[in-house]
């Protein structure tokens, strides 16, 4: 006498997929962990803050709040630009790639970011900045 079949599934093309309850079937079903990461509005703001120095023509003296629900946040970013960069090529760049950012280190999503241009910053003072020795 011979061994029942197990049970198989099948693809929307009729082709067999294997045995119901695979090795692959258990491991989707784990892929999602029990439990929730909760990222607070303070790790949102400096990610954000970090996020925006890294954008071209955008200087250091940088403000965020964050105003969070759930995982969706609020952005609203102060920052100084250096001049003579176009303001709106720079905003524009910056609030993608916080948009990005957030999401990708934070897992958070990015509904609106509303920024102040506090500053314009001539390159001359920018230069003059970074050339002068600091004070330890």
């Amino acid at each position: 006498m011979g061994q029942a079949a197990a049970p198989t599934g099948s693809t929307p093309t009729g082709q067999a997929a294997g045995p119901i309850g695979s090795a692959a079937q258990v491991a989707g079903s784990l892929a999602e962990p029990p439990g929730r990461t909760t990222v607070s509005e303070r790790a949102v703001r400096r990610i954000a803050a970090q996020a925006a120095r890294e954008v071209d023509g955008v200087e250091p003296d940088i403000t965020v709040q964050a105003d969070m629900s759930g995982d969706r946040a609020v952005l609203r970013v102060r920052l100084p630009i250096r001049y003579p960069l176009p303001v709106a090529r720079v905003t524009e760049d910056c609030r993608r790639h916080l948009i990005g950012r957030a999401n990708e280190l934070a897992g958070v999503s990015v509904t609106a970011v509303d920024i102040v241009v506090t500053a314009l910053v001539h390159e001359s003072h920018t230069a003059a900045a970074r050339s002068a020795p600091r004070v330890r």
